[in-house]
């Protein structure tokens, strides 16, 4: 959540005329628009000369936080440059934090108000406050979330209203080039991947026939490891030194050509901060072996221009097609490898110069090899005999030997190993990220899901829509392995229609197929993230649902679902009927809403859903049963139309195609609005509800119903 407001604005309106004012509010709104559409907020609402923005409310890349200070660093800066009435400069306080709210996106998307509730809001609006003119204010999450991508200070924590202990704030300085990853520890596993990888990149520099190897596989799963293993391990070849030119891509970078200008800092020496005269200087040594002197001068202040803006303009063009022909002149001298890492964050015109790369070398046969490292979802088309290695998750020994290194370096119990090693699911960096986190907390066995395993899973989610988002969250409520049988009754579909979405998935890396049968989850943190995003009502009745499904017997026990306060729902993923319950025997009930996963979703209605925004918030520690009771008062129904009705009404069950099953009813975890709604005059005897998966356009019937009397003001999705 980020909350911009003017500095002294009263005082300012107060000597200017309504005019001034109203050109002045334009061009304040205007530019702070343009910068958040730029870095994929969602304006939550205008409050007077305030702006209050969602960054991660549609959808989750894991960067949401990172792009939310962007956007709060840029507006800052756009203020100052842009010209105003009278040359008034305006100045602004801007608050970013991280949490957890409910969002109704079918305002966000119309551009209503009152998107978002939560603390997190005011939260945000408390630290605008504690900013100085021109600052961005972070809270802690927030802070986490984006170091070593946003240079920080930390301040002294300050007092908030409402808050017991002080807040600690940090200021937010600008955007860093990321740090080197360090891989000093031991290589564990992963010897045939390596071995692979290694062997057609010999193949293809000893042959001179040019091989473009993609190493794939989802956040976590060492892959920058892999490829820094390759560089130690691949030095010679035949007694002949290979050359290896290595840059990563960082998240949103400012300009799309970046990538391609750390290549050319790569290949002369040159630091970020080195000076003109120095830059000069090391291109002229770096190009005067490969190019004629007049080539030379040519080319360096060609060269100079894309390092100074690489923006994709022609002089960063022409400085890119220099680029291209020293590293092919480098590849006629000698073994060459170019690697990319993640490449799936780079601008289509970092492929476009890697496509050129690959074909001309390959027209002029050089031993040169293209090495691309991203993630699964990548769809960027390599040409040529390129080679894919998917990077599995390791064993559950090489888990156990890897979580025991990471222990001990970081001073900490070894026993500790048997409770995490069910939780990592053979991602190393999940297990960097569990130890990162329990060095951290006073008390090693409370630790929840890691902030950066949780922005890290959602994003992974958030990348599928429709069935297959839907198959996902209902499979995260099941308790034990997942059959498309378990699906199917969950989210109330006909026999089979899970079956391809549940391939899809297992195709994408998220599932994983058990020998005995079903599937189950790459990683128990996808499982958690997966079950959250419904609202707690729904995953105990997909979990009832289910219930009556033989359970599957994994091979790897995973971990229940904790129950926590994030329960969302996605876009694309559900849209809502409502159970509502008025007066049962005489004794006012609150409400209860079903929501109905809708995969089609042609003029659904708008859901909200219950988000982490930015970075997202750690969960409670405890592994609770989801499936447990989980409120009081519950409703009796009928689930299919001419099933007679009980004679008598007993709180506590609905029925669903004939079968009983318990609803719970969480009272408080509904909108306020909603708690405190009248009922509706003259609708007393009905109850309706909206059957789970059913396509638009199907046939529902109303079933048979104890007398009720809904309430009127009911949220139209949950």
């Amino acid at each position: 959540m980020l909350f911009v407001d003017i500095v002294g604005s009263t005082a300012l309106v107060d000597r200017l005329d309504p005019e001034d004012v109203r050109a002045l509010q334009r061009a304040y709104f205007d530019t702070v628009a343009g910068v958040l559409h730029r870095w994929q907020g969602v304006v939550e609402k205008y409050v007077g000369d305030a702006v209050m923005a969602l960054f991660g409310a549609r959808h989750s890349d894991g960067f949401d936080a990172y792009r939310a200070v962007r956007a709060g660093l840029e507006i800052q800066a756009a203020l100052d440059r842009r010209s105003t009435v009278g040359d008034i400069r305006l100045r602004v306080r801007v608050g970013v934090a991280t949490g957890e709210v409910v969002v109704d996106l079918g305002d966000a998307v119309s551009g209503g108000h009152g998107v978002a509730s939560g603390a997190v809001i005011t939260t945000a609006a408390r630290l605008q406050e504690y900013a100085p003119p021109g600052a961005v204010a972070l809270c802690a999450t927030t802070a986490r979330a984006t170091a070593g991508l946003i240079a920080q200070r930390q301040l002294v924590s300050v007092p908030v209203s409402g808050r017991v202990s002080p807040m600690p704030v940090w200021h937010a300085v600008g955007p860093i080039r990321p740090s080197v990853a360090r891989h000093d520890g031991p290589l564990i596993g992963r010897r045939r991947e390596l071995a692979t990888i290694s062997e057609q990149l010999t193949r293809a520099l000893r042959e001179r026939s040019p091989r473009w190897v993609s190493v794939v596989g989802p956040t976590g799963s060492g892959r920058s490891r892999m490829l820094h293993e390759l560089t130690r391990t691949l030095s010679t070849m035949d007694d002949v030194s290979v050359r290896w030119c290595v840059v990563g891509c960082p998240p949103y970078p400012d300009q799309v050509l970046a990538p391609v200008a750390e290549l050319v800092r790569n290949l002369a020496g040159i630091r970020h901060g080195d000076g003109p005269a120095t830059v000069r200087k090391r291109l002229t040594d770096t190009l005067t072996p490969l190019f004629t002197p007049d080539r030379v001068a040519a080319a360096v202040p060609a060269l100079q221009q894309l390092l100074a803006v690489p923006d994709g303009g022609a002089d960063a063009l022409t400085g890119a097609a220099i680029c291209r022909d020293v590293l092919l002149r480098l590849a006629a001298d000698g073994p060459l490898v170019v690697a990319v890492d993640d490449v799936d964050r780079a601008a289509p015109a970092v492929s476009r110069f890697l496509h050129a790369l690959f074909s001309t070398a390959t027209a002029r046969e050089l031993p040169l090899a293209v090495l691309t490292v991203h993630q699964p979802q990548w769809a960027d088309t390599r040409p040529g005999p390129a080679r894919r290695v998917a990077i599995r998750p390791l064993a559950t020994v090489q888990s156990g030997r890897l979580l025991r290194h990471l222990l001990a370096r970081a001073g900490q119990p070894v026993a500790l190993v048997d409770r995490l090693l069910p939780l990592v699911g053979g991602r190393p960096g999940h297990a960097a990220a569990y130890v990162a986190a329990i060095t951290t907390c006073a008390d090693p066995t409370a630790g929840g899901l890691p902030d950066a395993v949780r922005r890290a899973a959602g994003a992974e989610l958030d990348r599928f829509g429709g069935e297959h988002r839907a198959v996902l969250m209902a499979a995260g409520t099941l308790d034990g392995g997942i059959s498309g049988a378990a699906i199917d009754r969950a989210l109330d579909w006909a026999p089979g229609r899970s079956a391809a979405a549940l391939r899809d998935l297992v195709a994408a890396g998220l599932l994983l197929p058990r020998r005995g049968g079903g599937y189950a989850f790459t990683a128990p943190a996808l499982r958690q993230v997966a079950a959250e995003r419904l609202p707690r009502a729904l995953r105990a009745v997909f979990a009832r649902r289910a219930a009556g499904t033989p359970r599957l017997h994994s091979v790897h026990s995973l971990a229940r679902q904790p129950d926590s306060r994030a329960a969302a729902v996605h876009p694309g993923a559900v849209s809502a009927g409502t159970v509502s319950a008025g007066t049962v025997s005489g004794s006012p009930t609150r409400h209860a809403e079903v929501v109905r996963l809708d995969t089609a979703l042609a003029g659904s209605a708008p859901v909200p859903r219950r988000t982490p925004v930015s970075a997202g918030t750690p969960s409670a520690a405890a592994i609770h049963d989801i499936s447990s009771p989980l409120g009081v008062r519950r409703l009796r129904a009928v689930g299919s139309a001419g099933h007679a009705p009980p004679a008598r009404t007993l709180p506590g069950s609905v029925s669903h195609a004939g079968t009983l099953t318990q609803l719970p009813l969480r009272s408080d975890r509904l909108p306020a609005a909603n708690r405190a709604a009248p009922p509706v005059p003259g609708s007393a005897g009905r109850l309706t509800r909206a059957g789970v998966g059913a396509l638009p356009g199907a046939a529902h019937g109303v079933p048979a119903v104890v007398p009720v009397r809904p309430l009127e003001g009911l949220a139209a999705s949950a």
